[in-house]
């Protein structure tokens, strides 16, 4: 399965302008590790209480 990107910039007018044509990509079957987000640390998810 292959999924279509196209890189675009808009400017504050709403102009467009193409930066990368359309090209097909393979996705991965797991994200690379140093794409992932990191944990969350905030109190509800490392268990405290408010």
């Amino acid at each position: 399965m292959t999924m279509t990107i196209k890189v675009y910039e808009v400017d504050r007018e709403g102009r467009t302008q193409v930066l990368r044509p359309e090209s097909e990509v393979t996705p991965l079957a797991e994200p690379e590790y140093s794409h992932a987000f990191p944990a969350c640390k905030c109190h509800i998810c490392i268990g405290g209480t408010r």
